[in-house]
């Protein structure tokens, strides 16, 4: 607390929690006791900061599961004007998907990107994904994820969950692995030079056509002769 006056931060002891993190496969609980203005803050399994729930085992199975609860509300409502026979295309139904439901299950990939690579949430995932590419192609429900994939044109949840987290692992080292940069004034092309080769390549370009007439105007020739023969 004598951190929080000296930089003028107050702490709300209502809204603070505490969570021990530890990756011990044992269920035994530790019980702590920490307090906050004199009052003991409340021990909890998992905590939610800035939209990403992070639990004690840090497995993120938690994080997973109230995605999945959350963009599933939004498939069986949008379920309700998106039938097989009548109802929204599936154009619209991929707008929707692209643009409301895959937002929430890649929202801080980079972070629990390490879960999917349990079956588990691997599974939870791929479900949630299958219930969309069942609406968009307005296939069966007994078709595979893999063959909704192709037929929707969509990529596996999987895949791009990893896509999303190798790009902002390359945004953050941009410094060492630069996307684009702005080329120094000393690598830049003298107008001189970007003239001589336009001329140069118009000058090539010439010189196919003349060849190209030439071989056009033999062979004409040759025709009129074995004609007139």
């Amino acid at each position: 607390m004598n951190w929080a006056k000296d930089n003028k931060i107050t702490f709300n002891e209502q809204k603070s929690k505490v969570m021990v993190v530890t990756r011990k496969k044992t269920e035994e609980t530790t019980d702590v006791s920490i307090y906050l203005k004199n009052k003991p803050l409340e021990q909890v399994n998992y905590i939610k900061y800035l939209g990403t729930i992070t639990d004690s085992k840090l497995n993120f199975r938690e994080h997973i599961t109230h995605t999945s609860r959350k963009c599933c509300t939004l498939i069986y409502t949008l379920a309700k004007s998106a039938k097989l026979s009548w109802g929204l295309k599936h154009a619209a139904i991929n707008t929707t998907y692209k643009g409301a439901i895959l937002p929430l299950m890649l929202y801080g990939a980079p972070v629990w990107i390490g879960a999917m690579e349990k079956k588990c949430n691997k599974t939870i995932y791929s479900r949630l994904q299958r219930l969309m590419n069942i609406k968009i192609a307005k296939a069966y429900r007994t078709t595979s994820n893999e063959a909704l994939c192709i037929l929707t044109g969509i990529t596996p949840i999987e895949i791009q969950a990893e896509e999303t987290a190798n790009l902002y692992r390359i945004i953050r080292d941009r410094q060492n692995h630069q996307l684009d940069h702005e080329a120094e004034l000393k690598d830049w092309t003298h107008p001189a030079d970007s003239q001589s080769q336009s001329a140069s390549k118009t000058k090539q370009m010439n010189t196919r056509f003349k060849y190209s007439e030439m071989e056009a105007r033999m062979y004409t020739e040759l025709d009129q002769e074995l004609l007139y023969t």
